[in-house]
């Protein structure tokens, strides 16, 4: 379209738009790499420019100014969000941090609760319609600029042409200038890559084929998406797009096929990134740009079936409470889309939220799982609203637990060097039993290779896994689920209580590699519950004790012959060379187990129990199948 001709009374250079701003104006400014540099800087330049407030949600030109005082003293920030650039001026009191939810800034223009006077916005050139494209900055940039009385636009051929709700038509403009430059880029910050791979690690155990992502602000959630392309038919619904997802562009790893809301489109309000990805979203009806209030929006993301929430937090006390904004009493970034796409992931069926970050911080020196926040520190996420905490130790489950699940949970994830000071801090606090012990202080990554899925005759997969402290509560409903007869058999006696000092003494401090227990663990609902362990334990040199108890509904289907060939492996990696077990003479479905997969065990009667001792080399192998009646 030519400008000159359709509105030529609306272009003009940027000191021409500028001095249009009055003062004392409140005025908004364009999100992050959507923001006007060009007009941002002529608006500086303008030493009419006096009492000027500034809204503007991540702001990155103004952070060249802000150490000058003749700018401080002419203009004053209000930002919904603190970015790398402006870190130093938060904690140095130069700008004004406000606190609010992404999917609510746009109702604070719109209510006038804050009133806008200007908008400086930027887009890209004009369709022969006469529409601009709002391109990388829909977000809060759409509200802002609806909500303003005057609207300048700065319109950049190198501004994305994005589609969605992201159209701007020449006759909602005020003024207009042409100026071509890079908009603002941010390149990739990879934090620690053996911290990272390890996250990764476990955050791809918990992302299965065909769920729905939400990837939140941060370096450590963008660089966890590399370890998912292992995936398939990912979707996406997010705040921000970033060059961390474009691989998974690329790979057809995200396709978007399986979303329930908006199939076949990622939804997203913003993109921040270098080139490469602004390059990939340009005139891309895969992705539709919408609004924060709508992207946002608890209920709109939990129309998405499946959607996984991932974000990050710099620190997470034990009993599941999340700060994101701020380093004590010093203002860090900010709320951002956490609790939003939280509260829309716990309401998607299917769906859930992690929270990943690293176990420490300042080189190792403090632990981010903590017994308390920091002194000043704000609560971001409450704990009600916390789902799973990942940690390069491993995966804390907290949703419907209690303070002393929490504890143990968060505590086996913590740091090695921590988790002993963390026990003692909540025994204090009176969260856990007095008598508790900590977890192992040893790093359990290679647990990761004794976890294992096995299919059932009925179709069901059970998972296998080694048993933890924290699973302390689920074994006990366990015990309890077992009939007369099974708990006979296990423990040849009728014991009746499965009390906690029951079992602090046999499981709460295991020695993996001199005694290991397995559990095998099946969906219920949106849980999952134990329905059998197998365990080993050394007994004397080279050899270990075995035995199995497997609940009554699950019996017949091979699990115990599945789980005495992955306790064999185990062990012979620990050096064992084989198993005794002690059966009870009439117990003969266990007994096969044992004789199926050892023929030659030697067989010693002692009363009405019967010891065998089983040697691995003897060891057969058979297909789970072929076995008639097992336990």
């Amino acid at each position: 379209m030519n400008l000159e001709a359709y509105c030529p009374h609306k272009v003009v250079d940027a000191a021409t738009a500028v001095s249009h701003i009055r003062k004392g104006s409140r005025v908004f400014i364009g999100t992050g790499c959507g923001e006007p540099q060009h007009l941002i800087r002529a608006m500086v330049a303008d030493m009419n420019m006096q009492d000027i407030m500034v809204y503007q949600m991540l702001s990155y030109t103004l952070a060249e100014f802000i150490d000058d005082p003749s700018f401080t003293r002419r203009f004053s920030l209000k930002l919904f969000f603190i970015s790398r650039t402006m870190r130093k001026a938060a904690f140095d009191g130069k700008i004004d941090y406000i606190p609010a939810y992404l999917s609510q800034i746009p109702k604070l223009f719109t209510s006038h609760r804050i009133g806008l006077d200007v908008a400086l916005i930027q887009v890209s050139p004009p369709d022969q319609f006469g529409y601009c494209s709002l391109g990388v900055s829909v977000d809060i940039t759409r509200s802002g600029m609806e909500n303003a009385s005057l609207v300048i636009a700065q319109i950049n051929p190198m501004m994305p042409r994005t589609w969605g709700d992201s159209f701007v038509h020449l006759d909602d403009i005020d003024f207009v200038v042409l100026h071509e430059e890079p908009i603002v880029s941010t390149p990739e910050r990879r934090p620690n890559s053996e911290v990272i791979q390890r996250i990764g690690h476990y955050i791809s155990q918990l992302v299965d084929d065909g769920m729905t992502l939400q990837i939140g602000f941060g370096n450590l959630p963008d660089a966890i998406l590399s370890y998912l392309d292992n995936k398939n038919d990912l979707g996406l619904h997010t705040q921000l797009i970033t060059d961390g997802m474009l691989p998974l562009f690329q790979k057809k790893i995200i396709t978007n096929k399986k979303k329930t809301l908006l199939p076949g489109r990622v939804v997203a309000s913003l993109c921040m990134g270098t080139d490469a990805i602004y390059r990939y979203v340009d005139n891309n009806p895969m992705f539709y740009f919408r609004s924060s209030e709508f992207v946002n929006d608890p209920t709109v993301i939990a129309r998405n079936d499946n959607l996984v929430s991932i974000s990050s937090a710099l620190e997470v006390d034990l009993t599941g409470q999340v700060c994101t904004d701020s380093m004590g009493y010093l203002f860090f970034s900010g709320i951002g889309d956490q609790v939003d796409f939280l509260r829309g992931s716990a309401m998607s069926k299917g769906g859930f939220s992690i929270i990943a970050l690293p176990s420490t911080a300042q080189n190792g020196k403090v632990s981010r799982i903590v017994p308390h926040l920091s002194e000043g520190a704000g609560v971001a996420t409450t704990r009600g609203d916390v789902n799973f905490i990942v940690t390069e130790y491993g995966i804390a489950e907290l949703k419907g637990k209690g303070i002393y699940q929490r504890v143990m949970e968060l505590a086996q994830v913590a740091h090695p060097k921590f988790r002993e000071e963390l026990i003692d801090i909540a025994k204090k606090r009176h969260y856990i039993f007095s008598d508790q012990l900590p977890p192992s202080q040893d790093d359990l990554l290679f647990l990761e290779g004794y976890k294992s899925m096995f299919p059932l005759k009925n179709g069901k997969i059970v998972e296998f896994r080694p048993l933890l402290p924290s699973d302390e509560f689920s074994y006990r409903n366990f015990f309890y689920s077992l009939q007369e007869e099974t708990i006979y058999r296990r423990f040849f006696y009728k014991m009746k209580i499965f009390s906690h000092e029951v079992v602090q003494k046999q499981w709460a401090s295991v020695d993996y590699r001199k005694n290991m227990s397995l559990i095998g663990l099946s969906q219920k609902g949106g849980g999952r519950e134990i329905m059998a362990i197998g365990t080993y334990a050394e007994e004397e040199k080279d050899w270990a004790e075995a035995a199995f108890v497997v609940r009554e509904d699950y019996q017949g289907m091979g699990v115990s012959s599945y789980l005495l060939k992955e306790l064999e492996k185990i062990a012979k990696e620990n050096g064992y060379k084989g198993f005794t077990a002690t059966v009870l003479r009439e117990n003969a479905a266990m007994i096969h187990v044992f004789k199926k997969r050892y023929p030659n065990a030697v067989v010693t009667l002692n009363g009405s129990d019967l010891t065998l001792r089983m040697d691995f080399s003897d060891a057969v192998e058979k297909s789970e199948k072929a076995s008639a009646c097992v336990c």
